[in-house]
């Protein structure tokens, strides 16, 4: 899978991904600005005007002649909000991809935000955190980043809070539109069975009226913690959700290839350390995992696992304990074992790119976030050459008590209990 890029004369980056054997094709735009980009009197409207790019515009001004236009076509349209990006895409037979991609630009140019429909969507998005708050599988994140980054625009909910959504008026829109929704700051992206000389045609065709503008940028995260840190959500349920993660480096750190081989062999799969000892070893939890995240100025190394509120001691007990034996060599990582969270991570790539949708996804978020592009087989070779000995140094370096963090859901009234374990 190969791509080619174009910036156009407004600023513009188009990028085209041709999947030959592919029926379908995905058209997505992906802005530069996500909730990080928020202040507190307008926290989550960017996941907000996300919803709202879909309920009309001047040509087709209400939801159903959006949605009929994708239905009768039958393809999917969606978006998504990240913190420090926001994506719309509709996804349909190649041979109906210039519609798709006249909507796009008809959402992001031309939405009329009625306030009638703001009022409405307001109920939607109220919801929608409700469910979240139900969620704590889910919810159990949002926890965990608040207790690292604070009350920071990193540090909140990305749908923002029930207040604040129900404050937010049509002028917020248009003056968050017109600070960050500049195609100096987006990229379209057409992967699937496209051409991609008449793709960019396409896009210069729809998007080139767009005028550039200067945009706005989020506050930097200062990190200074200097020991163990917990945060507790009181909730009764049934099952306990804890969080447990370390600080570690931002996106554009090479170090983030060995912390994804480190968590892969940490909880990236059924057979994994954290999944044999916790769930199989011991029957402590349902699910139990590790991811490694990074932001532009920020990562961190997080393990969540569901287990049983009278247990959840021990459950942390015993996932401190493999961390600590692993960063000291008390167990050694094995040549198979290196080689199986390889293969795991390469594996699960190669799959989630054989949809045009992801592959969109896969070449949007590392031109709007890092300024270079690696095609998969350039990021397979990455994960390839991480070595023993590279994963150990930073084990060595970031799995330490000054930047471990432990969030939890479930009916906890003190933190004393836990905080006796956070020691490695």
């Amino acid at each position: 899978m190969k791509f080619k890029k174009k910036v156009l004369k407004n600023g513009l980056h188009v990028i085209t991904v041709p999947m030959p054997s592919f029926e379908s094709a995905t058209a997505l735009v992906m802005v530069g600005a996500g909730s990080r980009y928020e202040n507190r009197k307008n926290n989550g409207i960017s996941h907000f005007l996300e919803h709202m790019c879909f309920k009309g515009t001047k040509s087709r001004p209400t939801f159903m002649e959006v949605a009929g236009l994708i239905d009768g076509i039958g393809g999917e349209f969606n978006a998504f909000t990240n913190k420090e990006y926001t994506g719309y895409y509709i996804k349909a037979a190649k041979n109906n991809i210039e519609i798709c991609l006249e909507l796009l630009s008809d959402m992001i140019q031309n939405s009329l935000l009625e306030p009638s429909e703001i009022e409405k969507e307001k109920g939607v998005i109220i919801e929608e955190i409700n469910l979240y708050e139900d969620t704590p599988m889910r919810k159990i994140s949002d926890i965990y980043e608040r207790l690292l980054y604070g009350n920071t625009p990193l540090g909140w909910d990305i749908a923002g809070e029930k207040d604040i959504i129900k404050s937010i008026k049509r002028a917020d829109f248009i003056k968050y539109l017109q600070e960050y929704y500049s195609p100096t700051n987006m990229t379209v992206v057409l992967a699937g069975g496209i051409d991609p000389k008449k793709s960019v045609e396409m896009v210069e065709k729809y998007f080139s009226n767009m005028k550039s503008f200067k945009t706005g940028n989020f506050l930097k995260i200062k990190e200074s913690q200097k020991k163990p840190q917990i945060m507790i959500k009181t909730k009764k349920t049934e099952q306990a959700h804890l969080a447990l993660g370390f600080r570690t480096v931002s996106l554009d750190s090479p170090e983030k290839f060995p912390l994804w081989v480190l968590s892969a062999v940490l909880g990236g799969g059924m057979s994994s350390r954290l999944f044999s000892e916790v769930r199989e070893r011991r029957g402590l939890a349902y699910y139990v995992r590790s991811n490694s995240d990074q932001y532009t100025d920020a990562g961190s190394l997080v393990v969540t696992a569901g287990v049983d509120p009278k247990r959840a001691q021990e459950a942390v007990e015993v996932i401190v304990s493999e961390l600590s034996d692993l960063r000291d060599g008390k167990k050694k990582i094995k040549k198979d074992e290196l080689k199986k969270a390889k293969e795991s991570i390469k594996g699960h790539t190669v799959l989630e790119l054989e949809d045009s949708r992801s592959a969109s996804i896969f070449y949007a978020t590392q031109d709007i976030l890092e300024k270079k592009i690696l095609n998969p087989n350039e990021l397979l070779k990455k994960i390839d050459k991480v070595t023993e000995g590279e994963i150990m140094t930073v084990a060595k370096k970031y799995l330490r008590d000054n930047g471990l963090n432990l969030a939890l859901i479930g009916d906890f009234n003190n933190k004393e209990q836990f905080e006796k374990l956070l020691s490695l």
